[in-house]
């Protein structure tokens, strides 16, 4: 299975994909998307890059899924509205591509690559080099997409794992007025 993680950001966003077999992973590629060749207020011209770029890297590498990091809130709400549509660009270019896409916040990823939630961005670069046996650390962005790719090899495999030993039923109680489900 081909994994493709993005780590979105309306400046630079990092992408990396692995190769799972079983429960070995092989690095394939990485880097960023950068969008600075644009001027900064000309936003949709800033997310068409996003959008050209995820679907030239889905088309390259050809990933059977995606997954990309969630949005937490910032201090600056301009700020968290700018990287939820860099974000929705990512997303929607997965999507577009036919890829199932998984989500996983920060925290997640963090907790999943170094065993800790706060771990710093040095402490993922790290994890990422030595759970890849990569000879140099990747750059920031890409350590994060990268760290989510593994992380969702993980979690993908205990899912498959459930799935197998149970039948998962959706959840009814917190139902809204007959439309609301988990």
């Amino acid at each position: 299975m081909r994994i493709l993680g993005i780590d979105p950001g309306l400046q630079t966003t990092g992408f990396g994909v692995i190769d799972v077999h079983g429960t070995q992973l092989h690095y394939v590629a990485s880097g960023t998307i950068k969008t600075n060749a644009v001027a900064r207020g000309d936003l949709p011209a800033r997310l068409k890059i996003l959008f050209d770029g995820i679907a030239q890297l889905s088309r390259q590498y050809q990933p059977d899924q995606a997954c990309v990091e969630i949005v937490f809130v910032n201090v600056n709400p301009q700020s968290t509205l700018l990287l939820g549509q860099a974000r929705g660009a990512c997303v929607t270019a997965l999507v577009a591509q036919g890829l199932p896409v998984a989500e996983y916040t920060a925290l997640q990823m963090k907790k999943a690559i170094t065993g800790h939630g706060r771990a710093a961005k040095s402490q993922i670069q790290e994890m990422a080099r030595r759970l890849l046996q990569l000879p140099g650390l990747p750059g920031t962005d890409a350590a994060d997409a990268l760290g989510l790719a593994i992380t969702h090899a993980h979690a993908q495999r205990t899912h498959s794992a459930l799935q197998k030993t149970t039948t998962l039923q959706r959840r009814q109680h917190a139902m809204y007025r007959a439309g609301r489900s988990y």
